[in-house]
């Protein structure tokens, strides 16, 4: 097997659902744009070209209001199942792993293996930062794109406000309008009720070969277990 290949192998999953990732953003867009025209045209305005919609409020804010719950779900999902359990489901860890575990279970300081990273080794602060940085990070892509959220959602809720012969609002007034938190938590409920089903669904059902489900043959009781 070639290096391309081995590659393109080694990497499928992130390739596959970054490519998707790309087409579904490029079909909202295309989508976006056709609806915010067809709205701008019925009230007599000028339609968006493709990249006046691309840097728009409009688009910033379907765009962002998207991510911040998905990145909450992740910042949920990974601090969450340090201690929450479910009784049969492989998104769960076994019954008696509820916690941090010690540092022989997560092979860290004096436990760490030679294919362990660097800062699996160190003690002090960086042990403590990268034993917790994918929760870290996923927490800061959630405030990050909340903010983004707020910011463009305010934008285009002000530009709707102008079109229709009314006074624009503040940033603050935005962030507590039923608006803002109409966007917000329609995506909150729906990635909190995809995680529970999951979670529950995973106990007595099977996907032959994925690592998100036990092997088809385990018990419905059998925790934390792969495929």
């Amino acid at each position: 097997m070639n290096r391309t290949a081995r590659f393109l192998r080694d990497n499928s999953l992130t390739l596959a659902f970054g490519a998707a990732f790309l087409l579904a953003l490029a079909g909202q867009a295309a989508a976006g744009r056709a609806d915010l025209n067809n709205q701008l045209v019925a009230t007599g305005l000028q339609p968006l070209g493709v990249a006046d919609y691309l840097a728009s409020s409009d688009f910033a804010v379907d765009v962002t209001e998207n991510w911040q719950s998905e990145y909450l779900q992740f910042f949920l999902y990974i601090f969450g199942t340090v201690w929450l359990l479910q009784r049969g489901s492989p998104e769960s860890k076994s019954l008696d792993k509820a916690g941090t575990e010690s540092e022989h279970e997560q092979k860290i300081g004096p436990h760490a293996t030679a294919e362990s990273p660097a800062w699996a080794k160190e003690p002090g602060l960086r042990l403590v930062v990268y034993s917790r940085s994918l929760g870290i990070v996923m927490a800061v892509f959630f405030l990050g794109s909340w903010i983004s959220q707020s910011i463009t959602g305010w934008s285009a809720y002000n530009a709707e406000q102008l079109r229709d012969l009314q006074a624009p609002v503040s940033w603050g007034q935005y962030v507590l309008s039923a608006d803002f938190w109409s966007r917000t938590l329609q995506n909150w409920q729906s990635e909190l009720l995809a995680v529970a089903s999951m979670a529950i669904l995973s106990v007595y059902l099977r996907q032959r070969g994925s690592p998100e489900s036990k092997p088809v043959g385990a018990a419905h009781t059998s925790t934390g277990v792969e495929g």
